[in-house]
């Protein structure tokens, strides 16, 4: 595919990156102990819920353009189905949530107005339980529901739309990395501004934290997960010159741990701390970011050997990790006992489809897949999984009605775009190619190819008048996503 990435420099100068005044954060009234305070519709007056949400999905598309992301099916479905479960508990009223898998081994998370949810692969690394994980992603929630971005508008009524721009932007400055000179030489005359911008108030925080304990607890999880994690990452900072991102926005010190755990143990009911799937994942993005196949290898028998080969997601990183090097007998010499103890489990079988795949033998990994399928009807990653097994086996027709039902159920997606672009295009359809290119680029923010697709599919169109008239709907879709982008 023509891909044309935007540069970070063009997209925050396209946010309306300038030199701002420190962000003040809001006078917040605490209630005593865990009586959450209620929060009204003064924020409306700078920024209302519905222009939260266009900023938020006129930014990530422009996120998406400019940092790498994972297109990792079952990294991104585990993400999605946590994180919405969470939002079932939370304060949130507007759960129209979108995703953004950050490919970084650095410790982050965040949430920008508009249901952004963005995680780096290193929140995984990270967070070493599941319950660890989701207290994050609780916290990350309560400042959504808090609506803390536009309230701390609210003392800086003249900056108003910059300010959240700039704040934006910064995020995308850190994910991003500093990759090019131009951001280098930015960042080296705002930093200053650009952290202040980012910093959560200390009244922001502790509001974040205590409701982001409230809805650990009911969603089922230990409640004390979050001061272990705040543990966790006080020591992180301890003991490197270079805290992790998420440190600069989420300062940790000794007293935000003890509230966290004192209100953490006066919670009822202790809760889940773990799950197998969870350590799959891990498991996952471990050797995603291992260079070396056969370094991973090595590392996840050294572990299944410490647990005397009773650490089933150790033996599933070992599988996988098998599978792409090369090492398909030794590979399959492992999975046997995972699939004795988990023969539904999607990620395990998942991993033995990608075997079978390397292993030449598409049949088989057809069955599987079929089975599972009949068990899991609807699920993402096995869908994905499918039209991918079509592709391989060149039934490029069957392909493409399998990409296309996935795009119609993920269609904000563009990582489906892309597969589908690359699916139409084998199939002959140029036509669809077009389109689907078109879908991508708006998703990554480059609305000027996106422009340009949509031309093409016009033309190629003719008299197709059904056709005509989708195509000029999303013109117009376009030019109001370019309007959204001017205002800002």
């Amino acid at each position: 595919m023509d891909f044309k990435p935007v540069t970070t420099l063009a997209l925050v100068k396209a946010l309306g990156f300038c030199v701002m005044t420190t962000l003040a954060g809001p006078a917040s009234a605490q209630a005593d102990e865990f009586n959450l305070p209620s929060l009204g519709d003064t924020s409306s007056s700078i920024m209302s819920r519905e222009q939260e949400y266009q900023l938020g999905r006129a930014w990530v598309s422009m996120l998406r353009g400019s940092v790498a992301t994972m297109d990792d099916p079952l990294l991104k479905d585990f993400v999605e189905r946590h994180v919405f479960s969470l939002a079932e508990t939370s304060q949130l009223t507007d759960r129209r949530l979108t995703f953004v898998l950050i490919e970084s081994p650095q410790l982050n998370a965040f949430a920008a107005p508009g249901g952004v949810v963005g995680v780096n692969g290193g929140l995984f690394l990270n967070a070493h339980t599941e319950a660890e994980f989701a207290s994050v992603m609780a916290h990350e929630l309560a400042h959504l529901s808090q609506r803390h971005f536009s309230r701390g508008l609210e003392q800086q009524q003249r900056m108003r739309i910059p300010v959240m721009t700039a704040m934006l932007a910064s995020v995308i400055l850190a994910a991003a990395g500093g990759g090019d000179a131009g951001i280098a030489a930015l960042a080296s005359t705002q930093a200053a501004a650009i952290q202040e911008q980012r910093r959560f108030s200390r009244q922001n925080e502790q509001e974040a934290d205590r409701i982001g304990l409230l809805n650990l607890n009911q969603a089922g999880y230990d409640p004390t997960a979050m001061p272990d994690m705040f543990e966790r990452l006080a020591r992180l900072s301890r003991f490197s010159r270079t805290p992790p991102e998420f440190l600069l926005t989420h300062p940790v010190n000794q007293s935000r741990i003890a509230d966290s755990r004192n209100r953490a143990e006066q919670l009822p009911g202790e809760g889940r701390r773990d799950s197998v799937e969870y350590q799959m994942m891990r498991a996952r993005v471990q050797l995603h970011h291992e260079r070396n196949p056969g370094l991973a290898v090595q590392r996840f028998r050294t572990l299944l050997d410490e647990h005397d080969g009773n650490h089933a997601a150790a033996r599933y990183g070992l599988v996988l990790a098998l599978t792409r090097s090369g090492q398909h007998a030794e590979a399959a010499e492992a999975l046997e006992p995972l699939f004795a103890d988990y023969a539904d489990n999607v990620a395990v079988n998942l991993a033995a489809i990608e075997l079978d795949t390397n292993r030449n033998q598409p049949e088989q990994a057809m069955q599987r897949l079929d089975r599972m399928l009949q068990l899991n009807p609807g699920n993402y990653p096995l869908l994905e999984a499918r039209a991918d097994l079509l592709l391989r086996a060149q039934r490029y027709q069957d392909a493409e009605r399998a990409i296309d039902s996935l795009a119609n159920q993920r269609s904000n997606d563009p990582d489906i775009w892309y597969l589908a672009a690359e699916i139409r295009g084998l199939a002959g359809n140029i036509l669809g190619v077009h389109l689907a290119r078109a879908e991508y680029f708006m998703l990554a923010g480059d609305l000027e190819q996106a422009g340009e697709q949509l031309t093409l599919a016009s033309r190629r169109a003719g008299d197709n008048y059904m056709m005509t008239a989708r195509i000029e709907a999303r013109q117009k879709d376009l030019a109001i996503q370019r309007e959204i982008l001017q205002s800002f």
